[in-house]
C-alpha cells in the first residue's frame, strides 16, 4: 500500500502511537535523570552530614579545651584546643564539599526539558 493510499485514519494512528512512543521515551530519560539527581543529592547529604558531626565533635572538645584551660592553665589545654581546631578543619572542608554536591543538582532534567519542547514543536509541524 502506497502513502496515497492510506486513510486519514491511520495516518493520524500513526502520529498517535508515535506520540505515544515518544513520551514514553521521554518518561524513561526523565526517570534516568531523576536517579542521576537524587544520587548526587545522597551523596552531598552524607558529606554534610558527616561534616556537622565532626564540627559537633569539634566544639565539643573546644569546650573541653576551655574547661581544661581554666581549671589548669597548663598545656594540657593547649593540645585539646589545637584537636578542637584541627577536627573543626576537617568538618568544614566535609561540609563545604557537600554544599558543593547540592550545588550541582538541576532540577528539573534539562535534558529531559529541552528534548519534550523539540518533540512538542515537532508534533505540532507534523499535525498542521
Amino acid at each position: 500500500m502506497s502513502t496515497e493510499d492510506r486513510s486519514i485514519g491511520a495516518v493520524i494512528s500513526d502520529i498517535v502511537g508515535d506520540l505515544q512512543e515518544i513520551v514514553r521515551a521521554e518518561v524513561r530519560l526523565a526517570r534516568a535523570e531523576v536517579r542521576e539527581e537524587i544520587a548526587k543529592i545522597r551523596r552531598g547529604a552524607v558529606l554534610t552530614v558527616s561534616g556537622a558531626v565532626i564540627l559537633v565533635l569539634a566544639f565539643g572538645l573546644m569546650l573541653l579545651s576551655a574547661v581544661y584551660a581554666l581549671a589548669l592553665v597548663w598545656p594540657l589545654w593547649m593540645a585539646a584546643l589545637a584537636v578542637g581546631a584541627v577536627t573543626a578543619v576537617a568538618g568544614a572542608a566535609l561540609a563545604m564539599a557537600g554544599r558543593k554536591h547540592f550545588v550541582s543538582v538541576k532540577l528539573p532534567p534539562q535534558r529531559t526539558a529541552a528534548t519534550v519542547r523539540e518533540n512538542l514543536q515537532w508534533a505540532k509541524t507534523r499535525t498542521k
